[in-house]
Formats: structure tokens, sequence, C-alpha cells
């Protein structure tokens, strides 16, 4: 079992259209003692997004300017646009919360991996690439040319998921969202050198 004041760190990945922010929502209105950490990018606001509740939006000399002052774990240039994982979204949670959600494409997933071997990678697959062309034209965001691009990125971001630590298929929201917190709670239960020597010298026969 975990014993300790640092969250543990979930990172959700998939490719674009898979789900993975719909899905950190739905788990953070099921549990309040989890958080998310917050993104920084040069995109434009969608439609429904909202400044420092899906992201932080910043021109391209404003992430520059982070860059240079190294206040990122992570960044990296997707489809022409800028994100990255602001060092202190993720030191502000020690000892303030259990789990702390990163939705991270498999660049940035990877990158959190190396710094925090601790760290929990879940890739969320869609169930088929029609699937997940469906919704990607439903979501209504992008035109038809920026839809297949993101198709042929997807099937190379899905060579990446046998990196991870675990593979969801996304058939159901509801089905999905139940899997990864049986994930988690079996995460924060697996068995830890440090807590096991706390415990023997704390009950010493």
């Amino acid at each position: 079992m975990r014993k300790s004041n640092k969250p543990l760190l979930v990172v959700l990945s998939s490719p674009s259209g898979g789900g993975k922010t719909v899905i950190a929502s739905l788990l953070l209105r099921r549990h309040p003692e989890y958080s998310r950490s917050i993104s920084i990018t040069t995109r434009e606001k969608r439609k429904g997004e909202k400044e420092e509740v899906d992201y932080y939006f910043v021109d391209q000399k404003d992430f520059q300017r982070k860059i240079n002052r190294d206040e990122f774990v992570e960044w990296a240039k997707v489809f022409g646009d800028y994100y990255g994982t602001p060092k202190k979204s993720i030191l502000k949670t020690v000892g303030k919360i259990k789990v702390l959600l990163l939705v991270l494409d498999v660049q940035g997933g990877l990158t959190i991996k190396r710094r925090y071997p601790e760290s929990v990678l879940i890739f969320i697959l869609p169930p088929s690439l029609p699937e997940l062309k469906k919704r990607l034209v439903n979501r209504n965001t992008d035109r038809p040319d920026m839809i297949k691009r993101r198709l042929r990125t997807a099937i190379k971001e899905i060579e990446f998921c046998k990196k991870y630590d675990y593979l969801v298929v996304n058939k159901t929201l509801g089905e999905t969202v139940e899997l990864i917190e049986n994930i988690i709670i079996a995460e924060e239960h697996r068995a830890g050198k440090m807590f096991l020597d706390s415990f023997f010298k704390k009950n010493q026969i």
C-alpha cells in the first residue's frame, strides 16, 4: 500500500477524439479527492472550453518565455501548437490530494514516466479506427483534412501503447471510467518496500 504525502500521478493518453479529457472530467466529478493538472497551450480555445479549467491559454511568446525559465515538467508541439505541463501543477498538490490526473499525449506521458517512474500510464484506445473517425467528425471542431491528419497520427500514437502500464478500450464512457477507477485503486494498494520496512519496524515481535 502506498503511504506518501505525494499524490499518485495518473497519466491518461489517447489519440485525438479518444475520450481522455471527458473521462478525466467524469473521474473528477466522482472523486473530490482527485485533482487534474491543467496544461498550458498556445492553441485557440474551443467552444465550451474555459480558462484555468480545460487549459491555460497563452500566445507563443509567453510559452517560449516559460520554456526559457524552465517552468515545464514536459512540453511538446502537437499539430502546430504547443502544450506543456507546468511544474507548479505537481508541486502544489503534494500533501493535499490522493490522485493527480494528467491528460497528455504519448510524448508527454512517456516524459512523465521518465521523470516520475512511480507514475501510472493509462492508454485509452477507441474500439476501432472507423469509430474514432466518427467521434472526430461528431466533435465538429476540425476540417476534413485535419481529421485525416489526426487519424494518421492516431495510428502512430497507438504504437506507443505497449510502453504504457495499462491499456483500456473505450467502448462506453461508464465502463471505461469504472475500469480506470479500479486501476487507480489497485495502484494505491500496491505493496511498496518503504511502507513494508516502516510497518515491520513499528510492529516488531
